[in-house]
């Protein structure tokens, strides 16, 4: 089960992915909203996912510079009822792994998450198998 934190100023939206996370098998441990103190609590959280809704803020790259600063082993998904392409490309280039649309579909949350896992066991896999030369350890 992984550990997960739900940053977003909408409450309600923090509280329904939070469900539907729950739902999906995983541990929601915290939520929090956008502010620098509410990133600061969800990084002191050290949750393995972090399911963040930057807004249409100017700044949301820079939160997310901050929580992968934070939690740099962290798989960040950016939650948005609005995904441009430009936004897409921006936020990958700022270390997010997936993406989820609002409203919230439960099956396709829990299958966004589920396939990005799998997505990145199998790079990790095959990056590893391809240079074994190293102790095995990312540290």
């Amino acid at each position: 089960m992984l550990k997960v934190v739900v940053v977003d100023n909408n409450a309600i939206s923090r509280d329904l992915l939070s469900t539907i996370l729950i739902n999906g098998g995983h541990d929601v441990i915290g939520g929090s909203n956008t502010t620098s103190a509410g990133l600061a609590r969800a990084i002191k959280m050290k949750p393995q996912i972090v399911c963040i809704d930057v807004g249409h803020e100017g700044d949301g790259m820079a939160m997310i510079d901050t929580l992968r600063e934070g939690l740099p082993k962290a798989l960040v998904f950016l939650v948005s009822g609005k995904i441009s392409p430009e936004t897409v490309q921006q936020a990958i280039q700022h270390g997010v792994k997936g993406f989820i649309v609002k409203p919230f579909n439960a099956q396709t949350v829990t299958a966004t998450i589920r396939n990005t896992i799998i997505r990145l066991a199998r790079q990790h896999k095959a990056a590893g198998t391809e240079g074994e030369a190293g102790t095995g350890t990312d540290d």
